[in-house]
């Protein structure tokens, strides 16, 4: 009775163990500046994430299949220097301090205009400016089940307003990665924070994500002018090729004679997600047959911007040397809309002083059977 008692136990607590998870630290390179970049591995019963602090970035989610092969499920470099030469993937970063666009680099606020970098194509302002935070370094921090990565952006920083303190949390739950978000300003200002990660569930960026399966409960998105700046209408996407809401191949409508298609390239639009802000609700799920992977992506953000890598161009070479080709990962950044500093009517991303805006959004893995 005993020693059947012991055993019980000792399943018990290894079973606790391995959901709650282990965190390890090591140094994975130095900035020409001589900063020392530090990576975080996160290991739980079912999946390993590494982050590291230059960008906040997550750097590989390994996950198994439905054989129970781990593999890597997200797009990046073995080593620093391929982040630090790349200035326009963006894999894995914390993107701020407004993920997205902003129409001609310039909003009001307070009835105050501000001018911040029009770093797309010299039209219009891309995630954050030419020095966002995907291009700078952290403070990384050990907590139970993750590491939790800080960031002060000081007031004027790439022209807007407010020093702002930004707190990341990466956590893993057995299948899943947490992200919480929590940020705060000395000032009036605007903020939009995400990750893009670029996600292939084949494992080891293996092909393209075309053949993926992609189900999206949006019935509702933002339609973008040739600058991909949002007109303001929340069109219906029933009729289109932009209706998710039944699981479709991603590949099957990304070449329709749609204007909106044609804008962008392929999939890269915001849709909008039922249900109330700050509540969580489910953004999208993708499944890739051929591995057996299921992602599921939940947020408390009321939109979530669907990209297939329209931009990769093959030039460049990841972890196992493959070349990231056009459509060879996704991203599902979770966000505020598009511009939404421009547009009364959409969710506001104004963050005044004295209150604290927090955001969470899970990534959870699992398989399915042919």
């Amino acid at each position: 009775m005993t020693k059947r008692w012991l055993q019980v136990m000792l399943l018990s607590m290894a079973t606790v163990i391995a959901a709650q998870g282990s965190v390890t630290k090591a140094v994975f390179g130095k900035t020409p500046e001589g900063k020392t970049i530090d990576i975080y591995t996160l290991k739980s019963d079912g999946i390993e994430a590494r982050i590291m602090t230059y960008g906040a970035r997550v750097v590989s989610i390994k996950t198994a299949d439905r054989d129970g092969k781990m593999a890597d499920v997200v797009l990046g470099y073995t080593a620093l220097d391929g982040y630090l030469d790349d200035s326009s993937t963006y894999f894995g970063a914390i993107v701020g301090r407004y993920g997205n666009r902003i129409a001609h680099g310039s909003f009001k606020l307070d009835g105050k205009t501000y001018q911040i970098p029009k770093n797309d194509h010299g039209i219009n302002s891309l995630h954050g400016g030419t020095v966002g935070f995907d291009k700078l370094v952290w403070e990384g921090k050990e907590i139970p089940d993750g590491v939790e990565m800080t960031l002060v952006s000081p007031d004027g920083d790439q022209g807007f307003p407010g020093t702002l303190t930004v707190h990341v949390r990466y956590t893993v739950h057995h299948a899943a990665l947490r992200i919480d978000y929590s940020s705060s300003t000395t000032k009036d200002t605007v903020v939009n924070l995400t990750n893009h990660s670029y996600f292939n569930l084949a494992g080891n960026a293996e092909g393209t994500i075309l053949d993926e399966e992609m189900m999206i409960p949006a019935d509702k998105y933002t339609p973008v002018d040739a600058g991909l700046i949002p007109t303001g209408v929340l069109a219906p996407v029933e009729g289109t090729p932009l209706d998710f809401r039944k699981p479709t191949v991603i590949g099957s409508r990304i070449n329709d004679d749609n204007e909106q298609l044609k804008r962008a390239g392929g999939y890269d639009f915001n849709w909008v997600l039922r249900g109330k802000t700050g509540e969580m609700k489910t953004a999208a799920r993708v499944y890739d047959p051929n591995s057996g992977r299921v992602l599921t992506v939940t947020t408390t953000e009321p939109g979530v911007q669907f990209y297939t890598g329209n931009f990769l161009n093959g030039v460049k070479y990841g972890k196992e040397q493959e070349s990231h080709v056009k459509h060879g990962g996704l991203c599902l950044e979770t966000q505020h809309f598009p511009d939404s500093p421009n547009h009364p009517s959409f969710p506001s991303t104004e963050l005044k002083p004295g209150i604290t805006r927090h955001s969470t959004t899970v990534f959870t893995f699992s398989t399915r059977a042919k």
